[in-house]
């Protein structure tokens, strides 16, 4: 039998870290499908993609459902596909609808079986990794407005004081946008600032 492997890691990956690594993935997807009798005739992975972006919005996603070389496609686990809940399921009807069955490793049927218990379970699951999903995203929110309100500046290296200066000048000019004052900030020599840390800079000054 025929199958295709999918990988997926997070921007948030870091280098040696075992929770999000591709190498894991292949290593649990390989040892099923040689168990199972499967010949992996292609794998696609996408880096840096978070698990709650749609299946359109991935580059390997989307080239392995065009060239199509198998009609199995062998994940991880159902989180690798998409921790967020409205993305795996629509993400699973599409496959569905173009002729594919989504096989996560560490649970076969977690996909196939179409029982109302197996339905409930999977929207659980699914709910329950949006909602550590988010938990996490907050408590990263909350620990950024806490150095923001101590130190004054989050994210980044804190401007010179000169160019902040510049940018609170630049500012007042009739019209001229943040992302106008970051590209003469550039343009002047005082470094390269995104649209929000200008913005930060003019606020504070």
């Amino acid at each position: 039998m025929k199958a295709i492997a999918y990988y997926r890691t997070s921007a948030s990956t870091k280098q040696g870290d075992d929770s999000d690594s591709k190498p894991r993935q292949q290593d649990a997807v390989t040892k099923y499908a040689a168990k199972n009798g499967y010949e992996i005739v292609a794998e696609y992975y996408d880096s840096g993609v978070s698990g709650g972006d749609s299946v359109w919005d991935r580059p390997e996603f989307s080239r392995m459902l065009s060239e199509k070389l198998a009609g199995v496609i062998l994940v991880e686990n159902a989180n690798r596909f998409a921790r967020d809940l409205i993305v795996q399921l629509t993400g699973h009807k599409l496959l569905k609808d173009e002729g594919f069955t989504l096989v996560p490793v560490d649970a076969p049927d977690y996909f196939v079986n179409e029982t109302p218990t197996a339905i409930m379970v999977r929207q659980i699951l699914g709910a329950v990794a949006e909602f550590e999903k988010r938990t996490i995203v907050e408590r990263m929110q909350r620990g950024r407005r806490r150095v923001l309100a101590e130190k004054g500046w989050c994210g980044g290296q804190p401007p010179v004081p000169e160019a902040v200066r510049a940018a609170a000048v630049l500012s007042r000019k009739a019209g001229k946008s943040y992302r106008g004052v970051a590209a003469d900030l550039v343009r002047a020599g005082y470094g390269d600032y995104g649209p929000q840390s200008v913005k930060r800079m003019c606020v504070g000054e």
